[in-house]
């Protein structure tokens, strides 16, 4: 594999130019400054999970700048790498802090999210207007189900789940109708998903917290410690 080939695939390169991309580059911003929201959020009783999913966003961003800017292969690697560890470490802390799975099953379930997808992305890739992202489609599915399977067990996190849901599909359809749209909008709107998945991912570390504080909150009331 060529780890230098370079990639076009989005309305506003139009050269391999380091700046060929700057508004789809320059946007990168919103998952720092999601980041960076979730740090100071979470910095009275931050959990070791949370923590490596605010690093991982912060790594999104500046992936996804670096393969917006240098767009070669290995570039294209420094920004799906954290994505993938993002998905997979929320899953895990889904299945342990939403479901109350013991160690051993979060993981089998966080493994299981593999011959899923496998699955279910050809399924999406079959369709016309999914084809594009259909690597991410099964991501926005699997958040939706999480989120009306829990309405009625936690319904304010099954609530947030689904708000994640809708943000993610928005901005997936701002992704896959980009080249598409390139005659009558030469900027694209791959930026937009840059914008509500910044937005969307740090709204879903979020709903964990709530949904951790909440425990919480309901564990000391039995106690009789609030």
């Amino acid at each position: 594999m060529d780890w230098d080939a370079a990639i076009d695939g989005y309305c506003e390169r139009t050269s391999p130019e380091f700046w060929a991309e700057p508004v789809n580059a320059l946007t990168n911003v919103a998952f720092l400054i999601a980041a960076w929201a979730m740090w100071r959020r979470t910095s009275s009783d931050r959990t070791n999970v949370e923590a490596i999913l605010i690093v991982l966003l912060a790594l999104i961003g500046l992936g996804s700048a670096l393969f917006h800017t240098y767009a070669t292969a290995w570039s294209a690697m420094a920004d799906v790498v954290p994505i993938a560890l993002f998905v997979l470490t929320y899953v895990w802390a889904a299945n342990r802090t939403f479901w109350g799975m013991s160690r051993w099953a979060a993981a089998l379930g966080t493994a299981g999210f593999v011959p899923y997808a496998a699955v279910v992305g050809p399924a999406f890739a079959a369709l016309p207007f999914f084809r594009i992202s259909a690597e991410y489609w099964p991501v926005a599915l699997l958040i939706a189900l999480y989120g009306v399977l829990l309405l009625r067990r936690a319904t304010a996190t099954g609530r947030g789940l689904l708000i994640g849901a809708g943000v993610l599909t928005a901005s997936l359809a701002a992704r896959s109708v980009d080249e598409t749209w390139c005659e009558a909008v030469p900027l694209g709107t791959h930026w937009l998903w840059h914008v509500l998945n910044g937005a969307m991912l740090g709204w879903m570390i979020e709903v964990h917290r709530r949904h951790r504080a909440g425990q919480s909150l309901s564990a000391a009331r039995s106690s009789g410690l609030a």
